[in-house]
């Protein structure tokens, strides 16, 4: 094994003091299941189902997302076949228990621990893993390959700062690469990068996120909140991060003056950040109205506070005009095409690190304006509002885009076939 991730090895495993502090942290933070807290420690919470398991793994909310529609098809042309769904959010978590196909179990990816990933295999004892998009654990890979656990990493990213940060590590990577028998590269300028650090078998067949049906909403509240909206003109700031919130507080403020009666929805990335945003916003003299306590949409409220999960759909239907987050902060974006799917007009900022294709692809068909600051946002929000139909002519052009990728879920599962015919036979 190469020195590094001997060492690797060796301080994850004599870690432990910090790696428990470190988990404690996060469930005061929010960000993890208190309840469940050993599965980050290995230790299985629901019985091992008999006959054969595929295990997928998708690190946080978006990840997941991209994967159900996947996991939908398996549990319809599958039937034999056990699913464990790991993550490692407690938003994706949230997301597995609103929509979890038949089947299915979840649990919370174990810490990177050698003594927990060894717990967490032993009881699982998978047949075929499925890793979705950039995750990279050495313990649980190199556990995985030596157990001749087949694994596929699939819808594979790699971001320019990551891929120069592996690249110093050249060997390491190398073998880790050694892991997967397949890797489904996003795009070619991926599995040139994969290919670079030592991959072998890279096949690129597309994003499969621009694969996902139409986020659902629940028809009622959808009624319910256009009564209380009424004719108040509307926009939406989408999976933003942290810093985004107070952006579009200030845009709130500057389109009061050319748009009077304006909503704005915020919707954060993750919602246990709630409390803070509603403090922050408020100093700044802002009425906010909150999802999760159930509070109205009344005529004197500024910001309707989505702090809930598994809703966005609902409020993609809602507001024409869209802002997407994690893009004025060098996060990569979120996924334009839930958005594009649902007939809205899309804004975003300058870092789309994550979804370059597709930002450009909705650029060139007019779908989309890239904006750089909260002057960029307040004068373009105001534009669309003053000229509805450039914000219609901009939302079908993305409809159409959006629709334009489909099919790329049919190539995965017939890449998928072979791997899945062999588990199948497992009579474990």
């Amino acid at each position: 094994m190469m020195p590094l991730l001997r060492a690797y090895r060796g301080l994850t495993s004599a870690g432990l003091p910090i790696i428990d502090l470190f988990l404690r942290g996060r469930v005061k933070q929010g960000k993890e299941n208190l309840s469940r807290i050993e599965e980050r420690r290995g230790l299985a919470s629901v019985k091992r189902p008999e006959g054969p398991l595929l295990w997928i793994h998708a690190a946080s909310l978006g990840e997941t997302q991209s994967i159900l529609s996947l996991i939908d098809r398996l549990s319809r042309d599958k039937p034999k076949l056990n699913i464990l769904m790991t993550t490692g959010t407690v938003t994706s978590a949230d997301l597995i228990r609103d929509r979890q196909p038949k089947k299915t179990i979840h649990q919370f990816i174990p810490v990177d621990r050698i003594a927990w990933v060894r717990r967490f295999l032993n009881h699982w004892k998978p047949d075929l893993a499925i890793w979705v998009e950039s995750e990279f654990w050495p313990n649980l890979l190199l556990e995985s390959k030596e157990r001749n656990i087949p694994i596929i990493l699939l819808n594979a990213r790699i971001s320019d700062r990551s891929y120069k940060r592996w690249k110093q590590a050249q060997n390491s990577a190398g073998l880790l690469m050694s892991c997967f028998s397949i890797i489904l590269a996003q795009d070619e300028s991926v599995s040139k990068r994969l290919h670079s650090l030592g991959a072998k078998d890279v096949r690129t067949i597309g994003n499969l996120k621009t694969e996902a049906l139409p986020l659902p909403a629940n028809a009622s509240e959808l009624l319910v909140l256009q009564d209380e909206i009424g004719t108040r003109p509307v926009w939406l700031a989408a999976s933003t991060h942290e810093g985004e919130e107070n952006i579009a507080g200030e845009v709130h403020k500057s389109l009061l003056k050319n748009v009077p009666r304006i909503l704005t929805i915020i919707a954060p990335r993750h919602p246990q950040r709630a409390e803070n945003i509603y403090k922050t916003l408020s100093k700044n003299g802002l009425i906010i109205s909150r999802r999760s306590l159930k509070e109205s949409i009344t005529e004197n409220v500024d910001i309707y506070l989505v702090d809930s999960t598994g809703e966005l759909g609902l409020f993609y239907r809602i507001a024409q005009i869209v802002f997407i987050g994690g893009s004025l902060i060098p996060h990569g974006g979120q996924n334009l095409l839930e958005a594009a799917l649902l007939n809205c007009a899309i804004l975003h900022g300058p870092h789309m690190d994550n979804f370059i294709d597709i930002a450009e692809e909705l650029k060139k068909a007019d779908a989309c304006i890239k904006i750089n600051d909260a002057v960029g946002l307040t004068r373009e929000i105001e534009r669309l509002h003053s000229k509805i139909d450039d914000a219609k002519k901009m939302a079908k052009a993305g409809v159409i885009i959006a629709k334009s990728h489909h099919g790329i879920l049919d190539k995965v599962l017939e890449t998928l076939e072979p791997f899945l015919t062999k588990v199948e036979a497992n009579k474990r």
